[in-house]
């Protein structure tokens, strides 16, 4: 699909085809959703199919996940016009912080860290990333939010992996993703 093709009757999740098959190895996602960042209306369409749920829940502000979920975290705060907190990868912040380790989708053992005077206790924070594929990360930045005194109003990505730490998510707070049901056995094997 071209980058300014749109079907003549898109259905939710028609952006998904946009994105780009991994082709440099096992160390690297499978799936790049950064195509799809450059489609205008496949974003819109992107950033409305994941806010749908949300339509009328008090969002205080938004959280995305270094790096990628900057990206998406960002379009949803402006969308929502809320302000932005960046969930950064540890040593990148310069001011007080805390932390908390975790294992990435690649089995890599990882320091997430959070600075320490942007949550105040109540705060309702939408988590943004770009992907869940094993919870390891989103979960690693409830567990800061929650820490600090916030609530995780929702987790939102584009897709939210059927693995035990996405199942983790989806039980215990309110989520949102682009993936069709029907497509979502393929997603999780990864095809």
């Amino acid at each position: 699909m071209d980058l300014c093709h749109v079907p003549a009757t898109p259905e939710k999740g028609w952006y998904l085809a946009l994105m780009a098959p991994n082709v440099k190895g096992p160390n690297y996602a499978w799936l790049d959703p950064s195509r799809l960042y450059c489609h205008p209306q496949g974003l819109q369409d992107c950033l409305a199919d994941l806010l749908q749920p949300f339509q009328g829940d008090a969002i205080d502000m938004v959280a995305g996940i270094d790096a990628m979920g900057f990206i998406l975290g960002a379009a949803v705060a402006a969308t929502l016009r809320k302000g932005f907190l960046a969930i950064r990868k540890a040593g990148h912040l310069c001011v007080q912080t805390v932390a908390q380790p975790y294992t990435d989708y690649s089995g890599r053992e990882k320091v997430m860290e959070v600075r320490t005077d942007a949550i105040s206790p109540g705060l309702r924070i939408l988590l943004v990333d770009q992907w869940v594929e094993t919870g390891g990360t989103m979960r690693a930045a409830i567990e800061l939010v929650e820490r600090l005194g916030g609530i995780v109003a929702g987790v939102a990505a584009i897709c939210i992996e059927s693995s035990e730490g996405g199942k983790w998510i989806q039980e215990r707070y309110k989520c949102s993703h682009c993936v069709p049901p029907h497509l979502q056995p393929r997603f999780d094997q990864h095809q």
